[in-house]
């Protein structure tokens, strides 16, 4: 019996191509579900004790990240800092997304309103971000909830400038100028038509803002205008440790830093695997 060797080409590529998505999607199952027992441990994790009596100890098998100067374990301090850093990005991208959203299909509008959402656009985006978000934080009374509002009032501008882009592209389309002639209304166009084209990019830009979101919260913890000293934040830890760096005791900074990069990281590592799968021309590869 003689083999087509087209066939047995085709069966190989079909084989290479869904071990490739079954990686992808091995991936983004991994670090979710390590992103999920992060947040999930911090929020159980409430009061840390407090023990004088092994102050300042390097990390050891008892405590892998060592202790601070009032022998709290930095291993619980930067879990429960964590967690509360992956809420504060999660809900500040919520926020963040619907301005997005609502912008993006407003521009759909006419030629005015995408104007109009085009100089929002580049206001927001000409003031300095960590400024921007310090000013509205403030304005908000501080605290996790004028962090989550100064996060989430200043992270739409890159989602937004996207979304406007692909409406503007689908506004061009025949069936966009055939339900304008059947008497239809903008609102109706945005929802129906224009909604669902542009929910792959909502997806990745937000999975994309997350670390964004959480980089700057603990930013601008560090700096003294975000969260309040008595939570376990990753930007209070950092900014505490500066203090005793000079003294030697570097895994106060170098463990809470490293487990922030870590979770930046895997947020990103989802968004570039999530574009792969939604993205037509990277899906089949």
């Amino acid at each position: 019996m003689i083999k087509n060797p087209k066939a047995d080409d085709k069966k190989q590529w079909f084989i290479y191509s869904a071990n490739l998505r079954t990686k992808t999607l091995v991936i983004i199952a991994i670090s979710i579900l390590v992103i999920v027992s992060i947040f999930v441990c911090g929020y159980f994790i409430r009061d840390i004790p407090s023990n004088f009596a092994s102050a300042n100890q390097m990390p050891s098998l008892q405590h892998p990240f060592g202790t601070d100067w009032m022998g709290r374990d930095m291993f619980q301090r930067t879990i429960a800092g964590l967690g509360l850093s992956i809420m504060v990005g999660f809900i500040a991208s919520a926020v963040s997304t619907v301005i997005s959203i609502v912008l993006g299909l407003f521009s759909s509008f006419n030629k005015l309103a995408d104007e109009c959402v085009a100089g929002i656009i580049d206001l927001f985006g000409s003031i300095p971000h960590i400024l921007l978000i310090i000013l509205v934080s403030i304005m908000f009374g501080g605290g996790v909830y004028g962090v989550i509002m100064g996060v989430g009032l200043t992270h739409w501008t890159p989602l937004a400038r996207v979304l406007r882009s692909e409406v503007k592209e689908i506004r061009t389309k025949e069936y966009i100028h055939l339900a304008q002639n059947l008497g239809k209304s903008k609102v109706w166009i945005a929802l129906k038509h224009i909604l669902p084209l542009i929910v792959s990019q909502i997806i990745v830009g937000v999975i994309l803002m997350f670390p964004h979101a959480i980089m700057h919260e603990a930013a601008i913890t560090f700096l003294g205008f975000g969260l309040p000293p008595h939570e376990p934040a990753i930007g209070v830890i950092l900014s505490e440790s500066m203090h005793y760096l000079s003294s030697g005791y570097w895994w106060l900074a170098f463990y809470p830093g490293v487990a922030l990069l870590l979770v930046v990281l895997l947020f990103d590592l989802i968004g570039e695997n999530v574009e792969k799968l939604l993205n037509p021309e990277t899906a089949q590869e």
